[in-house]
């Protein structure tokens, strides 16, 4: 039988034991409230005080979280009190509240909610689902908001979208379960390790709460335990393990078609320091081959709790994992060993490409180089050809937006003045940041600033022309100069042209990296994508 979002629904309340619904009902809960299944529960009250205040009391004897249906704006505004009570009292409490019909929310008809913030900072989480398909998973993770929050999550969901039909094993944003433990408590680990130990072919994912001496030891010996392969999640900030590794098969795709394939023939996908799983451009289906299980182990509590996994643990990676390896069986070596293909580089013919630049610094950078990243045409040439070979080993702006890599560059050389800084860089990404020079120069900071000029937003033009987009309206800025801006700005900076420039230049710059206390821009010329 096919679900609506609404039967959805109740499967994940069913499943988090919230079968008693406290609330008073108005035309907006209408089509959620009526002829609820026979297991569920429906409770009156005759003001949203009152439904608040006896939620809270079901919670506090239950130690667990309890299911509110509030009235739009009325009944959250007469909420408001109860739910500070409720958030005081550390009461977990999941708030559905009704909103307008979204079809024509834009005419704000009557009984339009303006519900976020209504209820001022006492709720730990507010959700208001994108698309009515969402409403589940926004459900699924207020339970465990609430929970880590000890106090009101709130659901705001638009009438109309209880009756909107789910697709067939649709991902849920939210795990199934999520342990909490300040140190590896035993069960969690035992938990943990019945999973694992279940499985006949796991791989583990790294991210960026990985990136520590400790997860970086543990995740090694765990994967060597295991037998199993090593991916990096898309558009990590920093390495979650040391991508010089033999098990290490390198970054995961950012799309749902090619992240099933990378994952195929796993039976358990082991998410560690990560969110399952970042994406990019959308697309359909699920993000797991199917039969594959997954679970995540962050420290971060809006990871987990927007991970569709069957096992969600909120601890210290690090501590975790190495419990795990003591607790989890050995596995054989699997018949087909990790295989990375070698990135092919196109012979040098009078113009440099982002190959050749990447190919010259990693014949040249030192084990614990902090390498800043921000030119996102070429990131994925970059993580295949300078790979992070210590923790710290790699950087990059988290949210994507540009102007992170020169200033962070910098800070991490005032930071750390005693390991060699390399940023390298797009110059359409410099200009964002490029202030940050003038203070690079005037504080001493020894980072090197590589910027490979192009004079377009490759990436844009990119996007433009491979998704199909057409004709891009924006023009090249060829006439900005790299070299220039730097000079002006009182950081030295050289402009290379050519290979044997950019080679001559490389070993004279790079050894000095670790002591250098004078910043150097290089303006290197490359041919566009």
């Amino acid at each position: 039988m096919a679900l609506d979002v609404r039967g959805l629904t109740f499967d994940v309340l069913r499943a988090h034991g919230l079968t008693t619904l406290f609330g008073n009902p108005g035309s907006t809960e209408i089509s959620l409230l009526t002829d609820l299944p026979n297991d569920l529960t429906f409770i009156l009250g005759l003001h949203e005080g009152s439904v608040v205040g006896m939620a809270t009391g079901w919670a506090i004897a239950h130690e667990r979280p309890a299911a509110v249906i509030l009235h739009t704006t009325a009944g959250l505004g007469n909420a408001v009190g109860a739910l500070a009570t409720a958030r005081v009292n550390r009461a977990p409490l999941v708030v559905i509240i009704g909103q307008q019909d979204r079809r024509h929310l834009a005419f704000e008809p009557f009984l339009t909610g303006r519900l976020d913030g209504l209820a001022g900072d006492y709720p730990v989480w507010v959700g208001q689902p994108t698309h009515a398909a969402d409403v589940p998973g926004a459900v699924g993770r207020a339970v465990h908001e609430a929970r880590t929050g000890h106090g009101p999550a709130l659901v705001i969901v638009p009438m109309d979208d209880w009756t909107v039909p789910v697709e067939e094993g649709a991902t849920l944003a939210a795990p199934d379960v999520v342990r909490s433990t300040a140190r590896p408590d035993p069960d969690v680990v035992a938990e943990l390790a019945d999973l694992v130990n279940g499985a006949s072919n796991p791989a583990i994912v790294v991210g960026s709460g990985a990136d520590s001496p400790a997860a970086w030891t543990a995740l090694t010996a765990l994967a060597d335990r295991l037998s199993c392969p090593v991916w990096q999640e898309a558009f990590g900030a920093r390495a979650g393990f040391p991508q010089d590794h033999p098990r290490f098969a390198g970054h995961l795709p950012a799309g749902r078609a090619a992240l099933r394939q990378a994952l195929s023939g796993h039976d358990l996908v082991l998410t560690v320091g990560a969110p399952i799983f970042r994406q990019y451009h959308f697309e359909p289906g699920p993000l797991l081959p199917p039969g594959t299980r997954a679970v995540v182990i962050s420290q971060f509590a809006e990871e987990i709790h927007r991970s569709p996994a069957e096992l969600a643990v909120h601890a210290d990676p690090g501590l975790v994992c190495a419990a795990l390896v003591d607790a989890v069986t050995e596995h054989p070596e699997p018949a087909e060993p990790i295989r990375r293909k070698p990135v092919p580089i196109p012979p040098y013919e009078g113009l440099l490409l982002p190959e050749h630049v990447f190919t010259e610094l990693a014949e040249r950078l030192a084990p614990d180089t902090i390498l800043v990243e921000e030119s996102p045409s070429s990131r994925p040439l970059l993580h295949e050809l300078v790979p992070a070979r210590e923790p710290l080993g790699f950087v990059s702006a988290a949210m994507g937006g540009l102007g992170f890599g020169l200033p962070a560059a910098t800070g991490l050389k005032m930071a750390l003045p005693h390991r060699p800084v390399v940023a390298v860089m797009g110059d359409g990404s410099s200009i964002y940041g490029i202030q940050a020079l003038w203070s690079a120069a005037h504080y001493g900071v020894g980072a090197l600033f590589v910027v490979m000029s192009n004079g377009a937003y490759a990436i844009m033009d990119w996007l433009a022309s491979e998704k199909g987009h057409g004709k891009a309206p924006w023009p090249q800025f060829t006439e900005v100069s790299m070299s220039g801006l730097a000079t002006s700005l009182g950081c030295p900076a050289i402009r290379v042209t050519d290979l044997d420039g950019l080679r001559e230049q490389l070993d004279a710059i790079v050894p000095t990296l670790g002591e250098r206390t004078e910043p150097l821009l290089l303006d290197v010329a490359v041919g566009t994508l």
